[in-house]
């Protein structure tokens, strides 16, 4: 998803991405430790979505405050 799709959602629907996107984080962490995952770049990549995702939550929050 990229930055621009991301603005054009409702705060709601952003929350609600970042908790599936942090469940799906704290799976692939434990299947790494676990076992040995395919690609363990989908890591960081998640880490980043989830910190764009809670950056363009708060420009919205900002927006609303002002």
């Amino acid at each position: 998803m990229k930055a621009k799709e991301i603005r054009e959602l409702e705060a709601d629907e952003i929350r609600k991405q970042i908790t599936e996107e942090k469940e799906q984080l704290s799976h692939l962490t434990f299947q790494h430790a676990i076992a040995d995952l395919q690609n363990p770049m989908i890591l960081r990549d998640k880490r980043r979505f989830i910190a764009q995702l809670e950056t363009i939550l708060r420009e919205k929050a900002v927006e609303t405050e002002a």
